[in-house]
């Protein structure tokens, strides 16, 4: 073997690699773990080659320091906006701290992004609950006479946004006046 086909197969590796990084980084501000996830992916797909994995991870590994070092990745604001979306959107804290963890963001940053949610908003489950409640149809805003035929299915879909149950008891039990006081607050 020539070592010079290989060191610049290495640097085309590495170039093509980096170049795919800042298109993903353009269009869609992910979490360092999303970003190796894709890359990784590409790499199986596309470049296969005479690297092994352990050097192929090593490349995106310096990838993703670099970008970090320059400012392109940071996984403590993605997940501060991230958690902000999601509760936007009517997410439960559990359902939204599932998520970060699923998107591969450290537990100590999850614990910082919760925390200061939980700092600027009154109680972001029972808000969040009301968000869910009018974006689904669902408890306070059925007529009356379907109330109690929905209770169970309406406790459902709270539980399984993660909802706890005093929070979704305490949202199905609103009268439609004081529940549509409290859409006009939020």
């Amino acid at each position: 073997m020539n070592p010079i086909i290989n060191k610049k197969d290495f640097e085309d590796l590495s170039t093509n690699l980096r170049d795919l990084a800042y298109g993903y980084i353009e269009k869609y501000s992910p979490s360092k773990q999303q970003l190796k996830v894709f890359l990784l992916k590409k790499y199986l797909m596309k470049f296969r080659g005479m690297q092994t994995k352990k050097e192929v991870s090593e490349i995106i590994d310096k990838i993703i320091l670099n970008l970090e070092d320059n400012k392109f990745l940071n996984d403590e604001l993605y997940s501060d906006s991230k958690a902000r979306t999601l509760l936007r959107r009517g997410y439960s804290i559990r359902k939204i701290q599932q998520s970060l963890f699923n998107k591969g963001i450290d537990g100590e940053l999850i614990k910082k992004s919760l925390n200061r949610i939980k700092e600027n908003n009154i109680e972001p489950d029972f808000v969040s609950a009301i968000k869910l409640c009018k974006k689904r149809r669902i408890g306070p805003l059925r007529p009356d006479a379907n109330r109690e035929l929905f209770y169970k299915k309406d406790m459902g879909v709270l539980a399984r946004a993660g909802f706890s149950f005093e929070i979704s008891k305490k949202i199905l039990s609103l009268d439609k006046k004081e529940y549509e006081k409290l859409i006009r607050i939020i």
